[in-house]
């Protein structure tokens, strides 16, 4: 079993900057690959910017040159850098780390843009 915690959301105003945090715990030795989602009221998640199993990193159109996603391997933290934040990134923000079979998810952490 593989627990996932995020942090680190919050309110902010456009323009500003937020960092997400996600730390993962139990057999997280397996997890190939580790991203964050987002997920809009009414709409399903989508992928916001995910690390592959080569070290790799892929990212939305919307989000290239404003978020960056990094990890520190020691802390099995995953974190997500959101600078020149839009209202339209208001969301609820999600953690996934998956071993190729199964995916595990966070609990979501609320990031609110006000314009």
């Amino acid at each position: 079993q593989v627990q996932v915690v995020e942090s680190g959301g919050g309110l902010v105003q456009a323009g500003g900057s937020l960092r997400l945090s996600c730390t993962t715990s139990g057999s997280t030795f397996g997890i190939n690959a580790i991203g964050w989602y987002r997920q809009f009221p009414g709409k399903q998640r989508e992928l916001v910017a995910i690390i592959n199993f080569d070290g790799s990193s892929n990212y939305k159109d919307s989000v290239k040159g404003r978020f960056t996603i990094s990890r520190d391997n020691a802390k099995n933290t995953l974190y997500l850098q959101m600078n020149s934040l839009k209202p339209e990134d208001t969301a609820v923000y999600y953690c996934q780390g998956s071993d190729g079979k199964y995916a595990y998810w966070g609990q979501g952490t609320q990031v609110t843009v006000s314009s």
